[in-house]
């Protein structure tokens, strides 16, 4: 056999060997990333089942606390609203009682590709996930669906229309208003961990300002009655957490600098021993 023919076969063995190992490291991934939804889907389902113990009684504090102070007469339309209610009520009870369990499995999902200061420096934000989906919760309850509420009431009563409202239209208003404010709300987490593992930096979100206080701005318009007053109102606090955001992923960056500088330093005091 000749050398050239030798080394074709070489070549193609290794880049069949390469293709493999590639293919294997996918399937790896994909097989990891489906165990993590699968313990997701579980605690969602035993937290969905906490959920409907704690329906009713969730039910009657919504319904007694503003904008409805327990005088607004719901009705139903269907036979199937009562069970309706129940289900979504407990839905969105688990998927907040969920988030941080959800925050640690992503976590869990890219250890593996973080150093081990990294791993410490974003596993300490596991616990503010819920503590700033419960601050979203909070602002969107009391402060945007009472001005979305009294906005729509208004304009009914303006045009003389006859209200009557069904508990599934009414539960359905609040939360669309609810659960993409909440969301939000976890923005400056979801910087930090993305600036952790060197996927974002505070000078791509600086160029990025203007982009994203024009999402902010429509998203705020989106959820909210169209006044001006109450468009202010979300889109400031949105772009107030953006702006927090940057910060923090700064304060994250000028570390990964400083521990960058310091392996350098320690790099080179190695080569020249």
């Amino acid at each position: 056999m000749s050398m050239e023919s030798h080394a074709k076969r070489l070549g193609s063995a290794t880049s069949k060997l390469v293709s493999e190992q590639g293919l294997m490291s996918l399937v790896e991934h994909l097989t990891e990333l489906r165990r993590r939804l699968i313990y997701v889907l579980i605690v969602l389902f035993i937290a969905l089942v906490g959920g409907l113990v704690i329906a009713k009684p969730t039910f009657q504090f919504l319904l007694h606390q503003r904008p409805a102070n327990g005088t607004l007469e719901l009705h139903t339309f269907s036979f199937w609203d009562g069970i309706g209610i129940y289900m979504q009520i407990a839905f969105v009870s688990a998927l907040i009682v969920t988030i941080p369990f959800i925050v640690y499995q992503l976590w869990l999902f890219v250890k593996p590709a973080l150093h081990p200061h990294e791993q410490r420096s974003t596993l300490k934000y596991v616990p503010f996930a819920l503590i700033l989906a419960l601050l979203g919760l909070s602002f969107a309850y009391f402060v945007v669906f009472p001005l979305a509420f009294d906005f729509t009431r208004s304009v009914s009563q303006n045009l003389g229309l006859q209200e009557t409202f069904g508990v599934v239209q009414y539960f359905q208003f609040m939360f669309g208003i609810i659960l993409p404010i909440t969301v939000l709300f976890e923005m400056p987490l979801l910087i930090m961990f993305l600036t952790a593992i060197r996927i974002v930096n505070p000078i791509r979100l600086k160029k990025m300002r203007r982009l994203a206080y024009f999402i902010m701005s429509v998203i705020g318009v989106c959820i909210t009655p169209p006044d001006f007053i109450s468009d202010i109102l979300v889109i400031i606090p949105l772009i107030v957490l953006y702006e927090i955001s940057v910060w923090m992923s700064n304060t994250i960056y000028k570390k990964q600098l400083m521990k960058d500088a310091e392996w350098e330093e320690q790099y080179k005091a190695a080569e020249q021993q």
